[in-house]
């Protein structure tokens, strides 16, 4: 049984822990088209239990688009979640994700990683002189100044620096979704979406390989248990079932067993016998039936008493009593070979 009890509250364990998570929970935010599930969750206080850490929280504005607060770095609008690549696609509310990327710093403890880090040289040009061509970044540029970026560390020195008025505001490595070999001298792609990327200290490979662990051991474990534990109790009904019923007052009742063994045949026969009389009077503090077999004491009888507790019982009956069990079987007293004397 205490087995059993320790698989049950293992069982519970890793039912809660499994629970935790892998939380089953589905949300949905507006129109967008992706779910918001384990590792997400809106934030809330009944969804707290399906978010891997705050960090994963979302929160849904009244025009239902889904927020994410990166400490560090601000908040960003979340345009799609893959979790089977484990990457978030972010965009800004303003609609000048350059502007945000130039300070965009996640701390080092930062669930959220980039895909890639470029660095990139951003110019301001002369917009009168400037090739229509070239991927202006719209939100920091005017009608007299245009903004550039590009990852060719050469452009400093080109020809295109002098030609188009051209001069360096800074150099920042900043976090992208791409390779090198996807873009131009002058990119345009940091106007597109930022995709992040998550890790979880504890792997979804490593938690498969928990569940697998867990219910190839705990289930099975629990099954033999309960087989076992019912097989017990029925072999202790059977055996009580087995013994001869009692009566106390007249109630029959099963006696315990225990683990007394019995008496032989000549202790047994040292016990006094009576035949009973037409008054079918029994000595001692004993009742007109036999507290073994339930049955009326009728003249002629012969009856054999314990010593000490003096009950008395059928002979035939209480004699194969005692060879089983060396006690009364009324009040469980252990008498010695002492010979009762009756008037």
């Amino acid at each position: 049984m205490d087995n059993l009890l320790l698989l049950s509250v293992s069982f519970l364990l890793f039912s809660s822990f499994y629970a935790k998570n892998d939380c089953h929970e589905v949300s949905i935010c507006g129109n967008n088209s992706f779910e918001i599930r384990y590792p997400f969750g809106l934030e809330s206080p009944q969804n707290q239990h399906c978010t891997y850490n705050p960090s994963f929280n979302l929160k849904c504005n009244n025009q239902g688009k889904a927020i994410l607060n990166l400490p560090g770095a601000g908040y960003f609008y979340v345009r799609d979640i893959n979790y089977l690549k484990q990457q978030i696609q972010l965009y800004d509310p303003y609609d000048c994700l350059p502007k945000r990327l130039i300070k965009f710093q996640l701390p080092s403890s930062s669930v959220f990683k980039p895909v890639y880090y470029r660095d990139y040289i951003f110019l301001t040009c002369s917009t009168d002189t400037l090739n229509p061509y070239f991927s202006v970044i719209g939100c920091m540029s005017n009608s007299t100044i245009s903004t550039l970026a590009s990852s060719y560390m050469g452009i400093v020195s080109s020809e295109i620096m002098s030609f188009y008025s051209c001069s360096v505001t800074g150099t920042v490595s900043l976090p992208v979704s791409w390779s090198s070999k996807e873009e131009g001298v002058f990119s345009s792609e940091l106007n597109n979406d930022l995709v992040l990327t998550w890790h979880e200290t504890d792997s979804t490979e490593a938690k498969k390989i928990f569940r697998i662990v867990a219910l190839s051991l705990v289930i099975p474990a629990l099954m033999c248990s309960l087989v076992l534990t019912c097989y017990i109790c029925y072999k202790q009904s059977q055996e009580a079932a087995a013994l001869p019923s009692t009566s106390v007052g007249g109630a029959a009742v099963v006696p315990r067993p225990e683990m007394i063994s019995g008496l032989d045949d000549s202790t047994i026969e040292s016990y006094a016998k009576v035949v009973l009389g037409e008054s079918r009077r029994i000595p001692g503090p004993n009742h007109g039936i036999c507290p073994i077999c339930l049955a009326e004491y009728h003249p002629k009888e012969t009856v054999r008493c314990i010593p000490e507790c003096e009950h008395c019982f059928h002979a035939e009956c209480i004699d194969e009593w005692l060879k089983i069990k060396g006690t009364c079987p009324v009040c469980r007293s252990n008498p010695s070979p002492v010979h009762l004397n009756f008037s």
